[in-house]
């Protein structure tokens, strides 16, 4: 039986540290793993792991060590100003390279964005975050809301960038677990496509952590997926039965809202945006967070990311 790596099992205790965030998706690395992948057994939750990004793919097991990280949460609540909803389904995906002698991780995103999120309904819908106003402008538009369908607004959470500050340590304990740069689209007929909270030059940047100890859970298997408690080439650390979130950032103005934006204001005003760090909140409830890594990286270098790549497509289905 191959023996565990000081370097992977250091990590072992808070490599699961992701944050499940919602969302996620966008200024990531060419050349990742393609989106939507089937996997077989213990490969299922990284069907997005960018295992074939160029940085995850030089990884030698010694210097730096690869890994697979996803964290997911079935709902949950977000609080933006003063309109607060509820989440649908949220999966947060990337690669982590392991710098061992520095005690640093860096963070490799999937090439389509770090976080798939389900879409959210905001309540009152346009009516209950723009109307009724008496400015004319307005005032016309909250008019045209004559039906469910021109009134309803749903909101989808996307990455606005790499998500970076990862830190092992906090998936176990306390703390920020990672800074993930997201933005929110507002999916409306008279809001256009373009309606954002937040942007990729002004992001909301969520610094998720555990808001109740997790359950901590270590198994092996083999590289196409495959059961094997005790000589498995992969070893997957998950925490579960605990809710993350965060209350502490800060929301900017909309954007792109209507006609060249002039919507925009009016959501800001109704919705009380900008909101400084105190306004606004985020729950993930149910947090499922998972790491797989090659049991022994020092057993493979200086090919530990071919290798973990190589393992990673065996158990494609």
């Amino acid at each position: 039986m191959r023996p565990a790596p000081k370097t992977w099992i250091k990590a072992a205790g808070a490599t699961v540290a992701s944050a499940a965030l919602i969302m996620p998706l966008s200024a990531s690395p060419a050349g990742a793993a393609a989106a939507a992948t089937q996997l077989n057994g213990g490969w299922a939750p990284f069907d997005r792991c960018p295992v074939d990004a160029g940085a995850m793919l030089a990884t030698d097991g010694d210097t730096d060590v690869p890994l697979c990280v996803s964290s997911s949460s079935p709902n949950g609540t977000i609080k933006l100003g003063n309109v607060t909803a509820t989440t649908g389904s949220t999966n947060l995906q990337f690669g982590v390279i392991q710098h061992p002698a520095e005690g640093t991780y860096t963070v490799v995103p999937p090439a389509a964005g770090s976080i798939i999120s389900g879409k959210t309904t905001i309540p009152g819908g346009l009516l209950g975050i723009m109307c009724p106003s008496n400015v004319p402008v307005i005032s016309a538009v909250c008019g045209q809301i004559t039906d469910a369908t021109l009134n309803k607004v749903t909101a989808t959470v996307e990455s606005a960038g790499t998500p970076t500050d990862f830190s092992l340590v906090a998936g176990i304990s306390s703390g920020p677990i990672v800074s993930l740069p997201v933005k929110i689209r507002l999916d409306n007929p008279l809001l256009g496509s373009k309606c954002y909270i937040g942007s990729n030059s002004a992001p909301v940047v969520l610094h998720p952590g555990n808001l109740s100890a997790p359950t901590l859970a270590a198994t092996r298997y083999n590289g196409d997926g495959s059961a094997n408690a005790d000589e498995g080439s992969i070893i997957q650390l998950g925490l579960t039965g605990a809710a993350q979130g965060d209350s502490q950032f800060s929301v900017p103005k909309a954007n792109g809202c209507g006609l060249g934006g002039i919507l925009s204001w009016a959501i800001d005003l109704k919705v009380g945006l900008p909101a400084g760090a105190g306004s606004n909140n985020l729950v993930l409830n149910d947090a499922k967070t998972y790491t797989a890594g090659l049991t022994a990286p020092g057993l493979s270098v200086p090919n530990a990311g071919k290798e973990l790549a190589q393992a990673w497509h065996s158990a494609v289905k």
